[in-house]
């Protein structure tokens, strides 16, 4: 059972080498926040930076009892980041978002009406058409987006197109389930999530969401995207034996 808690929103933000960008996107989440005079939390989970990233937070937000700094000591990846982070938040609704802050965080409103519709999580989607938004996106990201796309749904991905945009939102106790399962530990985590929600007969909806490419990304497409690749594959084999293991 998840404890009791006063808290309406967990914000959870996976922070690597995030001086710069960070705590500008902060102040945006707290002034949204604060605006709703709603109980809430943000914790910054620091990746094991080897900047200032956890000492410009807590220098610049001290004295506000939302914010929390949760250090994971070395380098994990985004994935175990956002685990961790989900694994310490209470609140009755929690959002993952990205450092960068290329999802405005009044977007929210987007994901959480759809929650309020039935949905058990909400999924940003950079990939849905929907004239109320604009995706702005360097070419190189748009085409390493097309074939991660194909490649999760030749793995299995059913009801998600962008399973990679990191802005989600999920109810307490469906974040508590999904996170406490999940293994991969890199970038490719989302699909691991998105492939334990289905698994599990989660309502999952996808929402089209306003995005801006922000400089400074920290994923490279061919630094990273076979490294990604790896972990979809290996977390789709995972679930497979965990399936076969529950068969009578």
């Amino acid at each position: 059972m998840a404890p009791p808690t006063d808290f309406r929103w967990s914000v959870v933000i996976p922070a690597y080498n995030e001086q710069d960008r960070l705590p500008r996107y902060i102040t945006e989440v707290v002034s949204y926040f604060d605006g709703r005079d709603e109980p809430y939390e943000i914790l910054v989970v620091d990746d094991g930076s080897t900047d200032d990233t956890a000492a410009r937070v807590q220098e610049e937000w001290a004295a506000h009892p939302a914010v929390e700094v949760l250090s994971l000591g070395n380098n994990q990846g985004k994935g175990a980041a956002v685990r961790a982070g989900m694994r310490r938040a209470t609140g009755a609704l929690r959002l993952m978002a990205d450092a960068d802050g290329a999802t405005p965080i009044g977007e929210v409103k987007r994901l959480e009406a759809a929650v309020h519709e039935g949905a058990d999580l909400a999924v940003a989607s950079r990939a849905l058409r929907d004239p109320s938004v604009v995706v702005r996106a360097r070419l190189h990201r748009r085409l390493s987006g097309h074939v991660f796309i194909a490649a999760a749904r030749a793995l299995g991905v059913r009801q998600v197109v962008d399973t990679q945009c990191g802005f989600k939102l999920f109810r307490g106790a469906v974040a508590d389930e999904l996170f406490g399962a999940l293994r991969t530990n890199g970038f490719g985590f989302d699909v691991e999530l998105v492939l334990r929600a289905e698994r599990r007969g989660y309502r999952i909806a996808e929402v089209p969401v306003n995005w801006t490419d922000q400089p400074g990304s920290k994923v490279g497409v061919f630094r990273d995207g076979p490294r990604m690749l790896t972990e979809i594959v290996a977390a789709r084999l995972r679930l497979g034996r965990e399936a076969g293991k529950e068969t009578p």
